[in-house]
């Protein structure tokens, strides 16, 4: 399977997007407001302990309270006199470096421990946090406070294995645990080296962080998302790295060339004029898992419809006929519709339980089809999940592990016009997107002026502050835009004029079948 990653970054946020033969199967997003908090550790004070709900709520320094489940704590992160208790002993089980958990009562009100984010705030709900904090590298995790060494299960040979702990045993300091990630395969022991230096550095600048700061806040954060996706996505397997960002691709460069030089041949910088989105057509892609409706090949559709408790899938055979029989039929709807399905699940960062409405089948080896169609293209996924076979009312049941706030809520917020009922395009995506419009016109017009008719709220915010992001984008595009308000347009509607073809060209260069009304 060929895997390519594609980086998008613009004034107002990055994309990244991995393809699996030239099709788009996840896309991250990261914006300066709304920062990845996943692997960030805190100093934390505990503002209740709730034995109800075997949980406690951590102040870490931010709006919403950090919620620690009584299974995600150790003890071993409590602050005393020192940054760590040194008479609490390290236990380790069997050598599988599974930690003893303290007793809930050991928490207390006021108390201060360090804890680490696990799962990002998702609407209310604040982030989940965990007192078993580790500092990831390229090739190790490293584990303070605990005593072993574990080895991906992704690594089978045997012998490969043992090479690996010989090497981490003579690095690991005393006091510590070290996971060996599957990119350690086949790795020198320099590499290893030089990896195990950067971890163990991050966690000695987080122990003066914790000694410095005066009550709760940050004190170590995880690189951004995008360098993330490339320590962990970015393997010899991957095909390609392109990114149309000259400072991000030297950053990589430098990156990658320090704990994979052999990969830096892989990546490249896109210097066309059609944007990089649009040449690989993960726009199109995008705007489709925005959607509540999907078609398939052959005329049939699925559709999505999130709620709070669960989302609904629903399978609908459309336009398909089939050259058979009722069953056939059914059976390849349902076969295309799990592979789709799969996909969406990953693509659109879908969490928490999942019921899918697939068209009934009399057979039950049919049945076991589709199932076993589901389980084989869920195994691509990183998430955990979990499914159930089809039951007697044709309803499939699963779980995903929920990190993250699925993708249709970061292009989307609720409407404030009608109670939270529907969703409009939030500023910064309207934004982004007349951006990635005046590009597109740019690229392929090569014209040098542009009349551009918005609402007025959008207006404001182009040309509000000191440097305002109309004088931004016109210098990007090297392209004057004459902006005028109109109270009449939403907020994601907009007018484009050319002033050299003298006509409206806002549909020429939009991405979607659909034309947009103004």
């Amino acid at each position: 399977m060929k895997q390519d990653i594609i980086i998008n970054s613009t004034t107002s946020e990055a994309r990244i997007a991995l393809l699996e033969d030239d099709l788009l199967v996840e896309l991250y997003v990261e914006r300066p407001d709304a920062e990845r908090m996943i692997g960030s550790i805190y100093k934390g004070v505990v503002k209740k302990v709730m034995s109800g709900i075997s949980a406690a709520f951590i102040d870490i320094g931010i709006s919403q309270d950090g919620f620690l489940h009584f299974s995600d704590f150790s003890g071993r992160s409590e602050l005393r006199r020192r940054v760590v208790d040194e008479k609490d002993e390290t236990e380790v089980n069997g050598g599988t470096g599974r930690r003893r958990h303290r007793d809930p009562s050991d928490l207390k009100t006021g108390q201060e421990i360090m804890v680490q984010v696990v799962k990002e705030p998702i609407g209310r709900k604040g982030p989940r946090v965990s007192t078993h904090v580790s500092i990831p590298g390229r090739f190790l995790v490293l584990v303070p406070h605990d005593d072993f060494i574990g080895v991906s299960r992704k690594i089978t040979k045997f012998k490969e294995k043992k090479r690996l702990r010989a090497i981490v045993s003579s690095l690991k300091p005393k006091g510590f645990g070290v996971i060996i990630r599957t990119l350690s395969e086949n790795r020198s022991e320099d590499s290893l080296k030089a990896d195990m230096k950067r971890v163990i550095k991050g966690w000695e600048k987080t122990e003066r962080a914790v000694r410095d700061l005066q009550g709760a806040g940050l004190i170590y954060r995880d690189m951004s998302m995008a360098a993330t996706i490339i320590r962990d996505l970015f393997t010899p397997e991957v095909n390609s790295l392109v990114v149309d960002s000259q400072k991000l691709y030297r950053e990589i460069m430098d990156y990658i060339g320090n704990v994979a030089s052999s990969l830096t041949d892989k990546i490249h910088l896109h210097s066309e004029r059609v944007p990089i989105f649009d040449k690989y057509n993960i726009e199109t892609e995008i705007e489709k898992c925005l959607s509540r409706k999907i078609w398939l090949n052959g005329g049939g559709y699925i559709y999505f419809d999130p709620t709070e408790a669960l989302v609904a899938i629903d399978v609908n055979s459309g336009r398909f006929s089939g050259k058979r029989d009722h069953e056939d039929t059914s059976l390849k709807v349902n076969i295309a519709a799990a592979r789709e399905i799969s996909r969406q699940l990953r693509l659109r960062d879908v969490g928490g339980i999942i019921v899918i409405d697939f068209i009934d089948l009399m057979e039950e080896h049919n049945r076991k089809k589709v199932f076993d169609e589901m389980c084989h293209h869920m195994r691509m996924d990183r998430a955990k999940w979990d499914i159930a076979p089809i039951g007697p009312f044709g309803l499939m049941e699963m779980t995903r592990q929920r990190i993250r706030q699925s993708l249709l809520y970061t292009f989307r917020e609720p409407c404030t016009n009608c109670d939270g009922t529907g969703l409009v395009a939030s500023m910064e995506t309207v934004i982004t997107t007349l951006e990635r419009w005046i590009k597109r016109f740019a690229s392929k017009t090569r014209e040098r002026r542009l009349t551009l008719t918005v609402n007025p709220e959008v207006k404001s915010f182009l040309t509000g502050g000191v440097y305002s992001r109309l004088g931004r984008i016109m210098w990007s595009n090297k392209l004057y835009i004459s902006l005028t308000s109109d109270k009449k347009l939403k907020l994601d509607e907009f007018r484009a004029y050319s002033d050299k073809q003298r006509k409206d060209v806002t549909n020429e260069f939009m991405v979607g079948t659909a034309p947009r009304k103004g």
